[in-house]
């Protein structure tokens, strides 16, 4: 604990200097009375910890003081300290139901349509199919994140299938060598990778082709929908797909990239502490020309006030 308050740490991209530790502890000390969502907020916006859009970096600011506390070094509000970080019970309803089966080739169903998941209607919906057919269930997303719901233009509020993006993995040896940056380039340039954290193709739907062409548009609309909501351009797109259960033929099939297999850690683990995960399958897609080339040389994300 004492080399931490000395010599500072490294923490979601960004250096923590002795002086950004003693202004933390500092507001936790003198505003105990705050709740957890107040002085996460508080904390992100003295240290001008924002997202290129601007907005504070909340949930990254939550997880920071969560790891200070488990250090000894703050104390949280103590309603807080046994809660679990985003548990709620999933209400489930009927418009998640399983429907009627829907057979045959994609081409019956084109054009397909990516559903930006903007509101509580479709939010709700959407964590009710991840909740419901989803092995690894719902989870709540670890900073700048997209959802979308898959349907058919077609067949309007008829949907396919369910997509996530977030923030990538800290660290991944066969990514980070295919990439070739240095640990200070990947620290600088990390936000341009964007992870595909989860993708469900409703178990009543079995439809030729619409994985690949799910990708396909993916990958076309992405990088401008997090522009809109984040302020940058993503440059590469990462999953991970656990090969005891998957063979990954939907990535290959789409011209994903495999790269190798994870080390069965934590997504997040940056203390290699964690080593009950299961061993994956990693899978990137690049979103530009020469990625390696600009992942390296590229400016971190600028936030615009």
């Amino acid at each position: 604990m004492g080399s931490v308050l000395n010599s500072g740490f490294d923490f979601c991209g960004r250096r923590f200097t002795e002086q950004d530790i003693k202004l933390i502890t500092e507001v936790t000390r003198n505003f105990s009375r705050l709740s957890l969502t107040e002085l996460s907020n508080t904390v992100s916006e003295l240290l001008e910890w924002k997202r290129p859009n601007g907005k504070l970096k909340y949930d990254e600011s939550r997880a920071l003081l969560q790891k200070l506390q488990a250090s000894g070094i703050v104390s949280l509000p103590a309603m807080r300290k046994t809660a679990v970080c985003g548990a709620r019970t999933i209400v489930h309803s009927a418009s998640s139901d399983a429907r009627d089966r829907l057979e045959g080739a994609i081409g019956g169903y084109l054009p397909l349509k990516l559903r930006l998941v903007d509101d509580r209607s479709l939010s709700s919906l959407w964590n009710q199919f991840i909740d419901r057919y989803h092995y690894l269930k719902r989870r709540v997303p670890f900073g700048a994140n997209l959802r979308y719901l898959v349907e058919s233009e077609q067949a309007p509020g008829r949907y396919l299938a369910c997509l996530l993006f977030t923030s990538p993995a800290w660290t991944m040896a066969p990514r980070d060598a295919w990439i070739g940056w240095t640990d200070r380039q990947r620290k600088r340039c990390l936000q341009y990778v964007v992870s595909n954290g989860r993708f469900l193709v409703l178990p009543w739907v079995s439809l030729r082709g619409l994985g690949s062409k799910t990708l396909s548009l993916a990958a076309q609309q992405l990088p401008e929908d997090w522009e809109r909501c984040y302020g940058y351009r993503p440059m590469l797109l990462e999953t991970l797909v656990d090969s005891s259960r998957y063979k990954g033929t939907v990535y290959r099939a789409s011209n994903w990239i495999y790269l190798g297999k994870t080390q069965g850690r934590g997504r997040m683990d940056r203390d290699h502490s964690a080593q009950d995960q299961a061993i994956k399958d990693i899978y990137v897609f690049p979103l530009c020309r020469n990625v390696q080339r600009h992942l390296c040389e590229a400016r971190p994300p600028q936030a615009t006030l």
